[in-house]
């Protein structure tokens, strides 16, 4: 996809109800962007799963999270970048619940790192304030490696007027 292009939004009728349109993908966008908690999966060497919650910003099309280099899930990135961020709403009736598959690849690049920081404080406050230093951000809990995941491609799960749509990038 080219910057600028957005995907094609395909409804799944089986999992949709009847008379039900597919969502809008500058709605989940919006909501990737506005969301404030993230459950991120990843695969541990021995295959088992790995879920854990997360901050994350929206920049350049991409979801941007930070961990520590000797967390979990930096090390099961390190051995496979395919991962899962889920966001939404816990209600049964109401809400849309969003699924990014993709890579996480690393950001090192000092630019683009001082510009996922800036978006983390503006978007949680100052206490999540994070200084570039060798490739990765510096603060309060020590170094944290920052990733960038692009989506491959979005779930879009509508409650209560039940629909799947499904953006391909």
């Amino acid at each position: 996809m080219r910057p600028g292009e957005e995907p094609t939004a395909e409804l799944d009728p089986r999992y949709s109800v009847t008379g039900a349109a597919p969502t809008d993908w500058s709605e989940a966008r919006e909501r990737l962007e506005s969301a404030e908690v993230y459950w991120l999966s990843t695969v541990r060497p021995d295959g088992r799963p790995h879920v854990t919650p997360l901050l994350s910003v929206w920049l350049d099309d991409a979801l941007h999270f930070c961990t520590g280099p000797q967390e979990r899930k930096a090390r099961n990135l390190a051995a496979n970048p395919n991962c899962v961020l889920t966001t939404g709403h816990n209600a049964l009736g109401e809400g849309l619940d969003l699924v990014v598959e993709g890579a996480a690849l690393p950001v090192t690049a000092g630019t683009a790192l001082r510009r996922v920081a800036a978006g983390y404080e503006a978007k949680y406050g100052s206490e999540w304030h994070f200084e570039v230093r060798d490739g990765a951000f510096a603060g309060p809990g020590g170094r944290a490696l920052v990733f960038g995941v692009r989506p491959v491609t979005v779930f879009g799960f509508r409650k209560g007027a039940y629909s799947q749509t499904r953006w391909r990038f």
